[in-house]
């Protein structure tokens, strides 16, 4: 997975996660109650419908405190999985094991419930041609493993960064004095990027495309308006609508003709789904 994820360092993410919650005298409940030599031999299950990311992060977090853990993964990320799968079996050393269990949890939960919500929103929307991009609506800090998630749910990831690509939107439009002016400033800068507009009017469509746009954002237009743009642009360049669509109203979206649909809901607002880790009694 890390080798998926570019710039990515996992074992220092690891450490900095653990290190925030350990805090300076570590599980003082677990060294209080659990002899240091006590095994733990547990599944870790979904409670709930779910589509996985973040497995081998998860694991991580146990191997970080026991090197010795034995683990046997059972899935991976993008697997589609019922209730009551076990995604994993550890056996391993009971006072690290219970240190990196809320860690490796929280991570999980929240990387498998953006892939999760992804996975609806893409298969809302196929066979209409239109692909789900996502967003730079991420937790900050978190956004190279929410892009990671939502590609394992069947995103395709937008910009990571500011810097790798170029999108006008409207308060950059309003500060140049129009659409056209904007467009013909971001070509001037001769980035090597292909230069995106964002347009919330029918009417500046045709500046923008004349002032050498490469893509354009439909922002907050009904699918009536959509239907509109797309006709008016008729294949001279991609068409991404955004901005406000929601699971019930993605379809009717993608079924105006545009090319791509970005979604922030989905690193935004996903909920975390219900994972646990359980503990096996031994004979």
């Amino acid at each position: 997975m890390a080798a998926a994820i570019s710039g990515f360092d996992m074992a220092e993410f690891v450490d900095r996660v653990l290190a925030e919650d350990l805090g300076a005298g570590g599980d003082v409940t677990s060294a209080a109650t659990i002899d240091a030599g006590a095994r733990f031999v547990a599944t870790m299950n979904c409670r709930e419908p779910i589509v996985v990311a973040g497995i081998e992060v998860a694991i991580a977090f146990f191997r970080a405190m026991d090197g010795a853990v034995r683990i046997d993964c059972l899935v991976a990320d993008g697997d589609a999985v019922d209730a009551g799968t076990v995604l994993l079996r550890l056996d391993g050393n009971a006072q690290a094991m219970l240190a990196a269990e809320r860690s490796a949890l929280n991570l999980l939960q929240h990387l498998s419930g953006i892939a999760t919500l992804t996975r609806r929103y893409v298969d809302a929307i196929d066979g209409t041609g239109a692909v789900l991009l996502d967003t730079r609506k991420t937790i900050p800090g978190l956004r190279s493993l929410a892009k990671y998630a939502a590609r394992s749910g069947g995103a395709r990831n937008h910009r990571m960064r500011m810097d790798d690509g170029l999108l006008i939107k409207d308060n950059h439009v309003a500060v140049c004095g129009g659409v056209a002016a904007a467009v013909r400033s971001a070509k001037a800068a001769a980035t090597g990027l292909q230069v995106q507009v964002e347009i919330d009017r029918i009417d500046q469509i045709e500046p923008a495309l004349a002032a050498g746009a490469d893509r354009l954002l439909l922002d907050n237009m009904a699918p009536e308006m959509l239907r509109e743009g797309v006709a008016l642009v008729a294949g001279r360049v991609p068409l991404e609508a955004s901005g406000g669509v929601r699971l019930d109203t993605i379809r009717a979206i993608a079924d105006s003709g545009v090319d791509f649909i970005s979604v922030g809901r989905i690193t935004q607002s996903a909920p975390a789904v219900d994972i646990g880790l359980d503990f096996v009694l031994q004979d």
